[in-house]
């Protein structure tokens, strides 16, 4: 039997998503352990208290397990514990505030280098986080430079 689709290997094994663990190189406690969660104030973790970003964090299954979308590093963080019937979207909310609120997120990581404007680096989730983008400046490629007239 023969078949259109091209033959995959680990080094060129393709993915539609992507999730978190693939971008950081590592799964976090937080995913395993709902008692890490438990404690997440969301109210609390609420930029200037308003929960209107947070409705829309719910939670989905990607690849048959549980996740929420992290949309700071347009990922799907997965969720290994049970979560109790009625809790779905709570414990989502709690899991992504977690991840953000770590620098976990590799949209957060990515903030030292490329934020272009003066933002806190764990975002509005975290009380006196250090500031990034206060001296951003394009990057430049080695050796290369504009032609005349740009």
């Amino acid at each position: 039997m023969t078949t259109n689709e091209p033959a995959t290997s680990a080094a060129t094994e393709r993915h539609v998503t992507i999730d978190a663990e693939q971008l950081a190189g590592q799964s976090f406690p937080y995913q395993h352990d709902a008692s890490l969660v438990e404690d997440v104030d969301l109210l609390a973790a609420t930029p200037g208290q308003d929960l209107n970003w947070l409705e829309d964090v719910t939670l989905l299954v990607e690849e048959g397990v549980p996740a929420v979308f992290d949309r700071y590093s347009n990922s799907f963080l997965k969720i290994y514990f049970p979560i109790p019937e009625g809790r779905e979207d709570e414990i989502a909310r709690k899991v992504l505030v977690k991840h953000l609120q770590e620098g976990n997120s590799y949209g957060i990581r990515l903030k030292t280098q490329h934020a272009k404007f003066p933002q806190p680096m764990l975002g509005p989730w975290v009380a006196g986080s250090a500031r990034v983008g206060e001296d951003w400046s394009p990057p430049r490629l080695a050796g290369w430079e504009a032609p005349s007239g740009h």
